[in-house]
C-alpha cells in the first residue's frame, strides 16, 4: 500500500494539480481581449427542444452583443412546450432573430446533430457559431470570439462555458466536466499540437469559419455521434486546421441540468463517449479517480497510513481549490465534498458504460441509436 502512494497516488495527483495550475494561470480565457481587424458577418445557430424556461434569456443576452454584424437562427426541434411561440414573438420584434421549424429526425442521426445541420443550411455568415438555448452571454462574447479567431488564425474555436449550478446534485457533479478538462489537458496544446488525440470541444459554444465547417463535412460528418463536438475537433485536426479550446469563464455561461434526474441522464449520455467508447481506458480512468480522490479519505482512519493519506488529501484539496477559485465552482461542494462528488461521478460513468453497451441511452424523450465504432 505504501508503494501505491509513492508510485501512483502522489505522482498522479501532482500531475493533475500541475496541469490545473497551468490552465488557471495561462488560460486561454475567452474574456482576454484580442484585437479585431474587421467584423465578418456571423451566424449564431441555436437548436432548441423544450427550452421555454431559458430561450428568452439566451436570445436577450445575444441581442445585447457589442458585435453588430450577425444574425441569429433558432430551430425548434419538435418542442412540446412554448419554445416555438416565444421565439416567434421575439423574431417579430427584432430582425436579427429568425425562427425555423425542424424537420423530422432521419434514421441514423442524433437529434442535436440533425438540428445543427439544418441550421447550417440557413446560415449566411462567414463565421458559424453553434450554441445552446440554455446559455447566456456577456455582451463581448461574440467580439472576443472573433478576436481570438483572427489573432491566432483559427478555423475552429470552442469554449467551455462557466457552468451555473443551483441544486445539490448540480453543484456536486457538473463541475466534474471542468475537472476532467482543466486537469487532464493543457488547453494551449489543442493549438500547438497536430495530433487529433489532443483535441477537445464543447458544443455549447463551438465556432467555425464557414469554409472549414464545409471542408470537414460539418455535422453531417458526425451525424450519429453523441459527443459530436469532440469528433468535430478531431476532424479539424486531421484536416490540419488550426483549432483552440478555451475557457469561457466570465464570458459564456451554461446551465445544462436542473435536477438529479437530468444530471444523471445527461452525463450518462456523454461520459463514456468522452474517450471514444473505449472500455478499458474508461475503466482505468474511473478506478484511478477512486484511488486518488476517495481511498486517501478512507485510509485517514488507519494509524499506519494516516500521514500518507493526510498528504494526499491536502493535495486533493489544493487541486479542487484551484479549480473552484479560477473556474467559479462552489467551495463547499467542489472542495469539501470532493470525494463524494468523485464517487457519484464514477457511478454515473459506470451507468454510462452500461447504457451504451445495452443501447439504452435516451435524452429529451428520444432513444439514441449508438454508433460506437
Amino acid at each position: 500500500m505504501i508503494e501505491l502512494f509513492y508510485y501512483f497516488i502522489f505522482p498522479l495527483l501532482s500531475l493533475l494539480l500541475t496541469i490545473t495550475c497551468i490552465n488557471a494561470i495561462l488560460g486561454p480565457f475567452l474574456k482576454w481581449k484580442q484585437p479585431i481587424s474587421d467584423q465578418p458577418f456571423g451566424s449564431v445557430l441555436i437548436p432548441a427542444r423544450n427550452e421555454e424556461k431559458k430561450i428568452r434569456t439566451c436570445l436577450e443576452s445575444l441581442l445585447k452583443q457589442d458585435y453588430h454584424s450577425f444574425e441569429i437562427h433558432v430551430l425548434d426541434d419538435e418542442s412540446t412546450d412554448h419554445t416555438a411561440e416565444i421565439v416567434k414573438t421575439m423574431a417579430g420584434q427584432d430582425p436579427k432573430i429568425h425562427f425555423h421549424s425542424g424537420e423530422a429526425l432521419p434514421d441514423g442521426w442524433t437529434g442535436k446533430n440533425w438540428a445543427c445541420h439544418q441550421l447550417s443550411q440557413y446560415a449566411r455568415g462567414e463565421i458559424l457559431i453553434f450554441t445552446d438555448a440554455d446559455n447566456r452571454y456577456e455582451p463581448q462574447a461574440i467580439s472576443r470570439t472573433v478576436g481570438w479567431m483572427q489573432r491566432y488564425h483559427l478555423g475552429m474555436l470552442s469554449v467551455f462555458p462557466q457552468q451555473l449550478t443551483y441544486t445539490f446534485f448540480e453543484k456536486l457533479i457538473v463541475p466534474i466536466v471542468d475537472l476532467i478538462l482543466y486537469s487532464l489537458l493543457p488547453l494551449w496544446l489543442t493549438y500547438y499540437t497536430r495530433s487529433p488525440h489532443v483535441a477537445a470541444a464543447n458544443g455549447q459554444w463551438i465556432v467555425f469559419r464557414r469554409e472549414v465547417y464545409e471542408k470537414i463535412g460539418g455535422h453531417q460528418a458526425v451525424h450519429d455521434k453523441i459527443v459530436e463536438d469532440v469528433e468535430l475537433s478531431r476532424l479539424a485536426k486531421r484536416s490540419r486546421i488550426k483549432i483552440l479550446t478555451a475557457a469561457g469563464t466570465g464570458m459564456v455561461y451554461g446551465h445544462m441540468y436542473h435536477s438529479m434526474r437530468e444530471v444523471w441522464e445527461g452525463f450518462s449520455k456523454n461520459f463514456f463517449g468522452l474517450i471514444s467508447h473505449k472500455t478499458i481506458p474508461f475503466l482505468i480512468i474511473l478506478a484511478s479517480l477512486i484511488m486518488i480522490a476517495v481511498v486517501p479519505y478512507l485510509l485517514l482512519f488507519t494509524s499506519r497510513f494516516f500521514t500518507l493519506a493526510l498528504v494526499a488529501i491536502i493535495v486533493n484539496l489544493l487541486w479542487r481549490s484551484v479549480l473552484a477559485i479560477r473556474f467559479k465552482h462552489s467551495f463547499l461542494y467542489g472542495v469539501i465534498l470532493h470525494p463524494l462528488s468523485i464517487m457519484l461521478a464514477v457511478l454515473i460513468g459506470l451507468n454510462s458504460l452500461r447504457q451504451t453497451k445495452k443501447g439504452q441511452i435516451t435524452w429529451k424523450n428520444r432513444q439514441i441509436l449508438l454508433n460506437t465504432k
